[in-house]
């Protein structure tokens, strides 16, 4: 539900799962990090959009870390959420769990942070609705993506 004051974090978060399947894994049976990304890409997309009812386009991911390996036959649930909202971009945070279907234990697998851009019909940046954070968690989250949105701005300034 969009309204004159935006969006809260919950609004519009996505959890979807898929099955790591052999054509997604290297010869050692562990998944393609290609493969996963993709998916965190478009968890991450299709939160972005949820928030701004806009076409969006990924701007930048942050760096990819695997926490453990993620294996043929295993479930991966991927949960995204709106972290922080600027003008057109948003910060998008994307938890990887993988899951055994036979035992149900999991672990997590990596987190990634990614930036999105919300479009209009003619491709052009517009103006993101405001994220509201209601809760202990998404006010946290707030926080922690504000400064990271400031650390990846200073970094972009000195590197050009």
């Amino acid at each position: 539900m969009t309204n004159a004051k935006g969006k809260t974090p919950s609004e519009s978060a996505v959890v979807t799962r898929y099955l790591v399947m052999p054509q997604q894994a290297n010869p050692q049976g562990t998944a393609f990090g290609g493969a996963i990304m993709g998916w965190i890409d478009m968890v991450a997309a299709m939160a972005a959009e949820r928030h701004c009812g806009t076409e969006v386009v990924t701007a930048g991911i942050d760096s990819l870390s695997f926490k453990a390996p993620i294996r043929i036959g295993d479930h991966v649930v991927l949960e995204a959420a709106v972290n922080y909202v600027s003008r057109s971009s948003m910060e998008v945070g994307v938890r990887v769990t993988r899951e055994d279907p036979a035992t149900g234990i999991s672990q997590l697998a990596t987190t990634a942070y990614l930036t999105l851009v919300a479009l209009d019909k003619d491709k052009n940046p517009v103006t993101a609705p405001a994220l509201v954070p209601k809760t202990d968690e998404e006010k946290r989250r707030y926080e922690n993506a504000k400064r990271r949105v400031q650390q990846r701005k200073e970094r972009l300034r000195q590197q050009a």
